[in-house]
């Protein structure tokens, strides 16, 4: 069974079926869900050192930063929606 995986920006990617949201870092529900994560060691930093430009959440209850806008992310992850891998390649 193949996975697609969502490409975050500068290299990294995550599993899309396994994306829940991805939503921009600036309102305070998403800041104290960041602090959260990071408390309980389920954040994952995939910025590579830039500004956090979105926040992915994953159905494991991990936060995955990326440095890509929230925006371009759930582009790519509809086009993956629209063109799934084919499982008979």
């Amino acid at each position: 069974m193949e996975q697609s995986l969502l490409n975050i920006g500068f290299g990294s990617s995550v599993v899309a079926d396994r994306v829940i949201a991805i939503v921009s870092p600036n309102s305070s529900p998403m800041k104290r869900l960041k602090d959260e994560a990071k408390e309980d060691k389920r954040l994952i930093d995939a910025t590579h050192g830039r500004k956090t430009r979105s926040i992915v959440i994953m159905d494991s209850k991990h936060v995955v930063l990326s440095a890509v806008q929230a925006e371009t992310i759930s582009q790519r992850f509809i086009t993956l929606k629209k063109n799934p891998i084919d499982s008979d390649e």
